[in-house]
């Protein structure tokens, strides 16, 4: 079982985090969410389809600007607590790697902090555990933040990713993270190159076996974009392509642009695999 904020998930139940960036420069919408009012809107139309969780980000994850912790505590902090009292039931994600921010976001009603930059500062996980807040371990294969991976290489890429995300997830635990609020991410793209990110992904089972349940970040990022040669624009299909082999290996989160159409995807893969019954079920009875 996950639970997350006042939610609990099904271990069959697929979770969408719908990606709400406080940012100018983000890569994909291009600040269209930096205001409060774009933000808040799209907060209500991303739980309308069907998103569980909102991720709210206020630095974007390429190289760019300096965004200090008290820039990127201006841009969340406050949206944050104003998500938490319009949507006292969605589970409030923020995607940062500082603990400074995150125990700024806590404060304000976060219930999960997104730590994309696998345990980069190690006193984020302390910040989760003191105020009983999940975690997202991730494998970045040990990369700064905001750098852009530069001809690396794994002996098995797999099994750095099990390494590096369990042994996050463990340490959490021991710290006092709640075990049922703990997900492991393989981080696709963040210190790998494409080759790495799609054998992540086909190889994603292993890390369902380990018994965390798996978030997947795939949405447009760039191995879907050089695996089929599209600009950020045009990755929607290979996304969602993508998305249906993840589920039917067993991830359960999908951080996401395009919530609905990752809903049906989810939905048909659920229904598929026997774990969801069809909407409706009218062909040959009539």
């Amino acid at each position: 079982m996950l639970r997350l904020g006042r939610r609990e998930f099904g271990t069959h139940e697929p979770v969408i985090m719908a990606i709400v960036n406080r940012t100018p420069d983000s890569f994909y919408d291009q600040g269209a969410t930096f205001q409060d009012e774009p933000a808040l809107a799209r907060v209500e139309e991303a739980v309308a389809e069907g998103a569980a969780i909102i991720d709210i980000g206020g630095v974007k994850a390429g190289p760019g600007e300096e965004v200090t912790a008290e820039e990127e505590a201006r841009r969340t902090v406050g949206f944050v607590a104003e998500v938490r009292r319009r949507f006292p039931d969605v589970v409030i994600s923020v995607d940062t790697w500082r603990h400074e921010v995150g125990e700024a976001v806590c404060e304000a009603g976060a219930d999960l902090l997104n730590d994309a930059w696998g345990g980069v500062d190690p006193r984020l996980a302390e910040v989760a555990a003191r105020y009983g807040v999940g975690l997202v371990c991730t494998h970045a294969g040990g990369a700064q933040p905001r750098t852009r991976p530069h001809r690396v290489t794994y002996d098995d890429i797999m099994a750095d990713i099990l390494r590096v995300t369990v042994g996050l997830a463990e340490r959490a635990v021991a710290l006092g993270v709640p075990r049922e609020a703990v997900l492991i991410d393989p981080g696709h793209d963040f210190g790998k190159n494409t080759r790495h990110s799609l054998e992540a992904t086909r190889r994603l089972g292993e890390m369902v076996a380990t018994g965390w349940p798996v978030l997947v970040s795939l949405s447009n990022k760039d191995f879907v974009g050089e695996t089929l040669d599209k600009p950020v624009k045009e990755r929607v299909v290979g996304t969602l392509a993508t998305t249906a082999v993840s589920a039917w290996l067993g991830a359960q989160v999908y951080r996401v642009h395009e919530v609905a159409e990752t809903r049906q995807v989810l939905d048909m893969v659920a229904s598929i695999a026997g774990h969801r019954a069809p909407a409706v079920a009218r062909r040959g009875l009539a």
